[in-house]
């Protein structure tokens, strides 16, 4: 009997109640295009298509179990009391299939305890009933697994840019038979050409992440509908037929699931995992490649929708839905190119001792851009070394007004030159005066970037013990000292002028790691905010 018949044959005994050892309660039978699974209310059972897809072949028995036995495998490292193990489906005397019969083998199923879908994190959403915290805990965890998951000399090759590049081109390729008729042109081809343009200006990005231990083995398939909130968070369904396609930096994993939650309309959700990832796995630098993995995930996911379209004419309602399916991962791929493709001009102000320099230099590392200081151009503009125990008055020497002017006007010229190649850039002052502060807003305006004023504050017992330990150090470089302090808060110009778009106000008296994810976090908010607004 062929291959496929015997497939049909398990699926229809598998179809009755009686078939199980154990009650059922309820028998569905869902399918996919690789494999069929039977729900019976305690467990659900899970067979493999016998297909070959050429990224997946299924098509003899030794790769059914394989594959079966792979599943439960890999997935146990995400869930526990889920995956049973496999199963054998075999013919009886009497020449029906049997569940863990002796007879022959007819095919293999994972046996796994069925999950309430209302417990699923797709669900949970759906319903209002996820909460911030839950969503902590996923990020964390999240953290704890990649920081546990494989890595190879030949898994970093999946996380080099020309593998990438390979693969990015190979959907291209795939989705331009639609373009046009289905995908409409320019908005095609902006997503190509800044997906390319990627490479050319943040190539460097993926050496980076290499370097810091990134690449992993991952999920592969990590999605809202895939979470469960039930005994904890067990995490099911991840890439088992094609080792490749779940090695990548662990940012591809997180995008994919960011996009899922957005296209659910649960962005801020999206933040608060994302968040409490990158905070416990000391990676900063997921939000740099954030938006052009999402856009890659949404182009992958649009390509899937435009291969399961029916012929024109052909299931008209299936037609309908697949064009809306299509349309939703246009739109999300689109939006995130706009957002990578678009360069951000950094702000970082406030008083001094507030911490604005050190986390204007750490945000600088972490998404590798140029960082301009006010304190370091200023003596360079007087030929001078860091400072010193001297003090130097408010509003004399190189502090005089007409040296401000002309630092500020270097730090905008600086910034103006990034910018117009496309380059996001810092800029490092305390901006304490309105009018400064107005000249790159007209900057932004021209060059049609987006704009972050990150304000660092914190309280003024806490500048105060900071500026005494200046006073201690040799090698800072600014001369702002605690006589200062009173006049410098008296001159200090509120950011009354500046948008709530644009306007972070970070709290920097506690911890430094704290402080600095919530302006990674709250800064990627405004950039989404920021292009939304233009859309």
């Amino acid at each position: 009997m062929e291959t496929r018949q015997v497939f049909e044959r398990v699926c229809r005994a598998m179809a009755d109640s009686a078939f199980y050892p154990h009650p059922v309660s309820a028998l569905e039978r869902r399918e996919t295009h690789i494999s069929v699974v039977f729900l019976t209310g305690l467990w659900a059972y899970k067979l493999k298509k016998p297909v070959n897809f050429g990224f997946l072949d299924f098509q003899s028995l030794d790769a059914r179990k394989h594959f079966c036995e792979q599943e439960v495998l890999l997935n146990q490292r995400l869930s526990h009391g889920v995956y049973s193990g496999v199963v054998c489906l075999s013919e009886d005397a009497a020449g029906g299939v049997s569940l863990e019969g002796k007879g022959k083998i007819l095919d293999y199923a994972v046996r796994m305890k069925q999950l309430r879908e209302c417990d699923s994190l797709e669900w949970l959403l759906q319903h209002g009933e996820i909460f911030p915290g839950a969503m902590q805990e996923l990020g964390r965890l999240l953290a704890d697994f990649y920081d546990r998951c494989a890595q190879s000399d030949t898994i970093d090759g999946f996380g080099r840019a020309e593998a990438i590049s390979f693969n990015m081109e190979e959907n291209f390729r795939q989705i331009e038979p639609f373009v046009e008729e289905v995908v409409p042109r320019e908005s095609w081809e902006f997503i190509r050409q800044v997906s390319r343009a990627f490479f050319a200006n943040a190539g460097d990005l993926f050496e980076k992440r290499i370097r810091e231990g990134r690449i992993r083995d991952g999920h592969g398939d990590l999605k809202a509908e895939h979470i469960y909130f039930s005994d904890g968070i067990q995490i099911i369904d991840c890439i088992e037929f094609n080792d490749r396609f779940r090695y990548g930096d662990v940012a591809v994993d997180l995008a994919f699931l960011h996009m899922d939650l957005e296209r659910l309309g649960h962005a801020e959700m999206s933040r608060k995992f994302l968040s409490a990832y990158a905070e416990r796995a000391r990676d900063p630098g997921l939000y740099a490649l954030l938006d052009f993995y999402a856009a890659y995930r949404a182009v992958v996911k649009l390509k899937v929708a435009c291969l399961s379209l029916p012929a024109e004419g052909e299931e008209a309602e299936g037609w309908a839905g697949g064009r809306k399916l299509v349309e939703t991962y246009l739109q999300l791929a689109y939006r995130y190119a706009m957002q990578f493709s678009r360069p951000t001009l950094w702000v970082f102000c406030g008083l001094p001792a507030t911490g604005k320099s050190s986390l204007a230099q750490e945000l600088a590392e972490a998404l590798h851009l140029p960082h301009f200081q006010s304190d370091r151009i200023r003596r360079e503009e007087m030929g001078e070394s860091a400072g010193g125990s001297h003090v130097v008055p408010l509003d004399a020497g190189i502090y005089r007004p007409e040296m401000r002017h002309r630092v500020y006007a270097r730090m905008l010229f600086a910034a103006q030159e990034q910018l117009k190649n496309g380059r996001s850039v810092i800029l490092d002052a305390s901006y304490s005066r309105r009018k400064d502060r107005e000249d790159v807003q007209q900057l932004a305006r021209d060059l049609d970037t987006n704009l972050v004023f990150v304000e660092c504050i914190c309280h003024e017992e806490t500048l105060r013990e900071r500026l005494k330990q200046r006073e201690a150090s040799a090698d800072s470089l600014s001369d702002a000292r605690l006589q200062h302090l009173s006049e410098m808060i008296r001159r200090f110009d509120p950011l009354e002028e500046q948008s709530p778009w644009s306007h972070l106000q970070v709290e920097t008296d506690g911890p430094f790691l704290r402080s600095f994810m919530d302006i990674l976090s709250g800064a990627y908010a405004l950039q989404c905010l920021q292009v939304q607004q233009i859309l």
